[in-house]
């Protein structure tokens, strides 16, 4: 009991006397308490171990520039030599455990592993690491492009463009001679067939494409040269090509033109074997000579020039229904009555038409006036007066009252289209007309032979 107390005694005086403590020792009774005398007191004595990095160096600063570089709170940069990268933290931090904020390490660097390269290979000094050099060599037979011999660089990356070992020499092929042929009747292309060339390669025997440029065999070619090209390549890329002229040849014709005062609509290109032309004129006039043409085998057309006569209007027919007759599928009718020669829509519907006349003309509109009541009435188309019974049967046929002005509209198939019982402008006439059967086939004819009123 009494030696318990002797140790006990002894513990408190060494605890009271501060003159025990060991200077640099980093150990001390207050060191878990961490107070502020203990921080000051040991802030200039070496707290953690020195820092050695292997293959690289640390960069250090102190709080308040110490002697030694590893006090409390010293922070160290850490870098890595050249060929080297740093894994872990690039600053460390002496603690108050007297511990380094962490632990770093340099490595080699290395660059990733080389393909081997087909029908060759490699050979390296010191493996993929930083420095190491290799070279590359090819088998008996291939040449090596690219670079020859790489270095592992310090971005982990291999000096030099990729080698590989190729076959330089390019394969064969053999194409046709010249196929010539010519177009069938009232075709524009011939129908051409060869044998699909075949490359051979001098080196492995293998090849892993063959490309057509061109139409492929069976094809309807149209009229002129076309080139084929065919190209082979080997596995090494090399190319061979061989190329051939396909000639299709069509017969022609003298190509024909439309008559004055008509259209011309053909089949085919217009003037190639077989190629048919057919011929219409335009309102007001009749078709003379062959309305069809065939362009034959020996470079003539059949049949006659057509030419367009001014039609032949007979007034002197006995019947209303026989001078309607004359004009179906020719010409369009514009009628117009009047009581008499001095009613004042008849004067004014006049001298609406009389600058209308082109466009009357361009539509196929024939202009028929009845003027008067039986039987002190007449009829005229133009310059030809229309007896006076025939001017009656016409206004009884169509219905047309006698005492009334009034204006009736006809259509090329003799149809009753539109009635004005006053005058009607241009305008209004033209716009109604070209909404009527055929008008857009016309049209488009005279579009084609630029026929229009200025």
């Amino acid at each position: 009991m009494a030696s318990r107390c002797l140790r006990l005694a002894a513990l408190l005086a060494l605890a009271a006397c501060p003159s025990l403590e060991y200077e640099g020792s980093g150990i001390s009774p207050l060191e878990d308490d961490e107070d502020a005398y203990a921080r000051n007191r040991y802030k200039e004595t070496p707290w953690c171990s020195p820092i050695k990095v292997k293959h690289g160096y640390a960069n250090c600063r102190t709080p308040q520039g110490e002697y030694y570089k590893n006090v409390l709170g010293t922070r160290c940069d850490i870098r890595c030599q050249k060929g080297y990268e740093l894994h872990g933290p690039q600053q460390l931090i002496c603690q108050s455990s007297k511990r380094w904020s962490g632990k770093v390490l340099c490595k080699q660097k290395r660059c990733p592993t080389l393909s081997m390269p087909t029908n060759g290979g490699f050979k390296c000094l010191d493996g993929a690491y930083f420095g190491s050099r290799c070279e590359y060599y090819c088998s008996p037979g291939y040449q090596l492009k690219g670079d020859r011999i790489v270095t592992c660089m310090d971005n982990k990356a291999w000096s030099g463009r990729p080698a590989s070992c190729v076959d330089t020499e390019p394969p064969r092929i053999q194409c046709p001679s010249v196929k010539e042929k010519t177009a069938e009747p009232n075709k524009l292309t011939a129908r051409v067939f060869w044998d699909t060339p075949e490359g051979r390669d001098t080196a492995d025997g293998i090849l892993t494409d063959v490309i057509l440029k061109g139409l492929p065999p069976g094809s309807h070619f149209p009229e002129g040269d076309h080139k084929i090209q065919y190209t082979v390549y080997d596995r090494a890329e090399n190319k061979g090509t061989c190329k051939f002229l396909v000639k299709v040849r069509v017969r022609r014709c003298v190509k024909l033109n439309a008559p004055d005062n008509g259209y011309i609509k053909c089949s085919g290109d217009g003037n190639n074997y077989g190629a048919t032309c057919e011929f219409s004129c335009i309102g007001g006039y009749e078709l003379q000579g062959s309305p069809a043409r065939v362009c034959q085998y020996n470079l003539g057309w059949s049949g006659a020039e057509p030419t367009c006569a001014p039609m032949n209007i007979n007034v002197n027919v006995r019947t209303a229904a026989a001078l309607l007759d004359q004009f179906y599928e020719k010409r369009r009718l514009l009628i117009i009555s009047t009581p008499t020669a001095a009613n004042f829509f008849y004067r004014m519907q006049l001298g609406m038409l009389q600058p209308a006349q082109c466009g009357l003309d361009l539509r196929h509109v024939t202009v028929v006036e009845l003027v008067g009541i039986f039987p002190a009435q007449i009829g005229r188309i133009g310059v030809k007066l229309l007896p006076p019974s025939l001017a009656l049967q016409l206004r009884l046929l169509l219905r047309i009252p006698h005492y009334n002005f009034n204006i009736v509209v006809m259509d090329k198939h003799g149809m009753d289209k539109e009635r004005y019982p006053f005058p009607a402008t241009p305008a209004e006439l033209f716009a109604l007309i070209d909404n009527f059967p055929l008008r857009k086939e016309e049209m488009k004819l005279q579009a084609e032979i630029g026929q229009s009123c200025p």
